[in-house]
């Protein structure tokens, strides 16, 4: 068997890396929600999106994010409008927190996180600390 590969093999190959992954779209989602007033249409969100996404595809992107009760809609016309249940700091810290709880050695993964924060992230997490004494 050789190293070659046919056309169709690096056709995949090369469609598969010129897209996004899911998680990557959902982020530019979030994010385009998190920066509007108010609830924004599918139409809305693909406009502040950067790329040349399908309407569909944001329109999927929206969907699943509704029914994993990240987004709330409202009706607006024939669709809908979503905005997001939690502000971005609530939802970022929350996967922090998920991530957290899966791991197997809380102090290991709390340990390197610590020592991957620049000196005044440390220094912010510190003053947080000291403002939030244990319950």
């Amino acid at each position: 068997m050789s190293g070659d590969q046919g056309p169709a093999d690096r056709a995949g190959q090369a469609g598969a890396a010129g897209r996004r992954a899911r998680g990557e779209l959902e982020s530019a989602v979030l994010a385009a929600l998190w920066s509007a007033t108010g609830p924004l249409t599918a139409a809305q969100v693909n406009e502040r999106i950067a790329g040349d996404l399908a309407y569909t595809t944001v329109l999927t992107i929206l969907s699943r994010l509704y029914d994993k009760g990240i987004l709330t809609r409202e009706r607006s016309g024939r669709g809908y409008a979503y905005a997001p249940v939690k502000d971005e700091a609530a939802h970022t810290a929350e996967q922090m927190r998920s991530l957290l709880e899966g791991g197997h050695d809380r102090a290991a993964v709390l340990s390197r996180f610590v020592s991957e924060l620049s000196s005044s992230d440390e220094q912010l997490l510190l003053r947080l600390l000291s403002e939030h004494p244990e319950p």
